[in-house]
Formats: structure tokens, C-alpha cells, sequence
């Protein structure tokens, strides 16, 4: 299997974190895992054989809206397959689609129902295409027309509010945020959470266990305590409890895979 991290066009990088490819051209059974990172999105995939998010054992659209994966999943997938990730951050969801994020946390939204005119137009071209990159750039263009006429109903507090946390990767005092934005604490952590589906202290749980899943992948350590201390956790067992509450397994166990 090939994997890709692509960055986004200019035109839609307020709004799209990254892009994430998938592809294989074998008939093997592939298993994708996906932790919490923090990010809603976008997912197409073009599959041959089964494609199916575990543990739900559920079959999913060809195209489709996810929200904040909180519990981890995987997705088991039969080759020949294609998939495309648009990472959204994650005000996209309500500002953009109408949806409260909360309710499609660990769930999605199909677009690809014809009620969803303009969606399920955009997947039966995309079906038609096996060439990622013409696919990534008809994917940009729909977005960047969905986005353009209501990006102008953005929280820009809680926007800004989010990449802080992202830029400081999780390791900054809530407090602090809701104060530069010249908001009380309470009022911030409930737009907060009205935008995302999860509180600013969660979130910024999930961008800090990444940098530490991302450093124990990475194999960019001698010992377990340089991850905790390098990312700001305040001991190795406040780090393993955070680790298994989002992966399901220690540290220890998880670098022996």
C-alpha cells in the first residue's frame, strides 16, 4: 500500500488541514487504523472489494462527512483501492454544513444521497477517475465553491482559538486563550464546544496525545519519558492513561506492533 500526506491548495488551507491518500493496486486485505487527532473531514474512497469501519462493522458510502473520532476505529478495506482524506478543521462541520458536530462524533454523514444534489454529482465523477491527483483537484474545486459564499460565518475567536492550540501542540493553558480573545471562561469553552463537538481541553488532548503518537512512531527517543516530558505530560502514568484512553492499548504494548 501507498500512503501520502499532501498539502492543500492555498485556496481552501483556511479550512483544510491536510490531505491524506491511501492507495493499493493488490487484492489484499488492508486494515487502516485512525486514532483521535482532532480533525473532522471529508473521506471518498473508490474500492473494489469490501470496505468497512471496525468495530462497527459498518459499510460506508462512497463519500462521506466523519466527525471527531474519539474511540479508536480502523477501517478494513479489500483491494484494488483508492482513498482520499480532506482533514478539516474542526469548525468546518457546523459553519459549512449545518451539522451540530457533536452528533457525528465517532459517526458520519452520507453525501452521497441524492438528496445531496451536488455531492452525489461530484461521486459518480469521481468514480469515473482513478487518477488521485484529478480527483484531489475536482475534490478542491467543489470545496472551494461550497466554502466561498458562507466562509464569512466563521467564529474567527474560536478559529483562531484552535490553531493556537495546534501551534503549541496542545501544551497551552485554556485560560490563557479564552483571556486573549477577551472572553470569560465559560463563554469561550461553550463556543467551543458548539463549533467542534468537544471542549478546548479535549482537543487539545487529542493534538497533544498526536505529537506523542507521532514521536513514538517515529522511534525518535531512547526512553518513554523523553515522549512525556517532550510533550508535556506531567508524568509517565498521566501519559499511558491519556495514551490507552484513545488508542485502547499502553504505549508499550502499541511500539511492539
Amino acid at each position: 500500500m501507498n500512503s501520502q500526506i499532501i498539502s492543500p491548495d492555498t485556496s481552501i488551507t483556511l479550512f483544510v488541514k491536510a490531505i491524506l491518500v491511501f492507495e493499493s493496486q493488490k487484492n489484499d486485505r488492508v486494515n487502516l487504523p485512525f486514532y483521535a487527532d482532532g480533525y473532522p473531514g471529508l473521506l471518498f474512497q473508490r474500492c473494489y472489494g469490501d470496505f468497512t469501519i471496525k468495530p462497527h462493522d459498518k459499510k460506508m458510502p462512497t463519500i462521506f462527512l466523519y466527525g471527531q473520532t474519539i474511540k479508536p476505529i480502523s477501517i478494513d478495506v479489500t483491494g484494488p483501492f483508492q482513498i482520499i482524506v480532506f482533514q478539516f478543521y474542526p469548525f468546518v462541520l457546523r459553519r459549512f454544513w449545518g451539522i451540530s458536530p457533536e452528533s457525528i462524533n465517532d459517526g458520519c454523514y452520507d453525501l452521497d444521497a441524492p438528496s445531496n444534489r451536488a455531492f452525489h454529482q461530484l461521486s459518480s465523477t469521481l468514480s469515473s477517475s482513478s487518477n488521485a491527483e484529478n480527483s484531489i483537484q475536482l475534490l478542491t474545486q467543489s470545496l472551494l465553491s461550497f466554502f466561498d459564499s458562507k466562509k464569512y460565518n466563521i467564529d474567527f475567536s474560536i478559529q483562531r482559538a484552535i490553531l493556537e492550540i495546534i501551534e503549541k501542540k496542545g501544551q497551552i493553558i485554556i485560560k490563557e486563550i479564552a483571556k486573549k480573545e477577551a472572553l470569560n471562561i465559560r463563554t469561550f469553552e461553550r463556543r467551543f464546544f458548539k463549533e467542534t463537538g468537544v471542549s478546548a481541553k479535549q482537543f487539545a488532548k487529542m493534538v497533544q496525545f498526536q505529537a506523542a503518537l507521532k514521536q513514538l512512531n517515529s522511534k525518535d527517543f531512547q526512553k518513554l519519558t523523553e515522549i512525556v516530558y517532550e510533550n508535556g505530560f506531567s508524568d509517565q502514568s498521566h501519559f499511558i492513561r491519556v495514551f490507552k484512553t484513545f488508542t485502547g492499548t499502553t504505549p508499550t504494548s502499541f511500539n511492539k506492533k
